[in-house]
């Protein structure tokens, strides 16, 4: 398609990657529904067919596609696996939701993928920093703030150029679960705004480290 990160859309056409619970997913799902974010959801992709999210993906009457990372016999073919389906649907942007699998990004791509992270990146990132093990290495940590990270990914985890942060607090008596509703709570603002500044072509996006 003859879109090119930076140029206005609107709606903005998004694919959704999946490996979980939904969460994400059924954030977007609720925006878009209340007119709170100018995008259609035009297919959801996961990783496993046993997964939460695709409910609400049916529930809404979204095309979804189980791509499994054991399927494909090499990074590029499962690259292939994933991003075909995403170009024949027309997308402007992946949208990773909880997506836990490394997908080599194609040149077509670049810039056209987008991550959220329950943490302030570059902290907390990285190989094996993912759910409950991020809001444990902040606690462990001592840190004041956590929050997450809009991003734009490329081949290495958690690494690509920011997007925007949202901060909060971490309080003296807090565990992972109340760290990371707090965080999950301004993840559901920031991921919508995030899309939002994409598609008015307004991104300036700025290295990560």
């Amino acid at each position: 398609m003859s879109y090119k990160p930076g140029q206005p859309v609107s709606p903005l056409r998004i694919a959704v990657l999946i490996s979980g619970g939904g969460t994400t997913l059924r954030n977007l799902i609720d925006k878009i529904k209340k007119s709170q974010l100018a995008a259609k959801i035009e297919l959801v992709i996961s990783s496993s067919s046993k997964v939460r999210g695709l409910e609400y993906a049916h529930a809404a009457n979204i095309p979804t596609l189980i791509v499994p990372q054991s399927k494909s016999p090499s990074p590029a073919e499962f690259s292939q696996a994933t991003f075909e389906p995403c170009r024949q649907a027309g997308v402007h942007l992946v949208v990773m939701g909880g997506y836990l699998k490394h997908v080599p990004i194609p040149a077509d791509f670049e810039r056209r993928v987008v991550n959220i992270h329950p943490a302030l990146l570059p902290s907390f990132g990285g190989q094996g920093f993912y759910g409950r093990h991020v809001h444990e290495a902040v606690l462990e940590s001592g840190a004041r703030l956590s929050g997450c990270t809009v991003h734009f990914v490329d081949n290495e985890y958690d690494h690509g150029p920011i997007i925007l942060q949202k901060t909060v607090p971490v309080l003296d008596d807090d565990t992972p679960d109340t760290l990371a509703a707090r965080v999950f709570t301004a993840e559901c603002e920031a991921y919508p705004e995030a899309l939002r500044q994409i598609a008015a072509g307004k991104v300036e996006p700025h290295p990560s480290s």
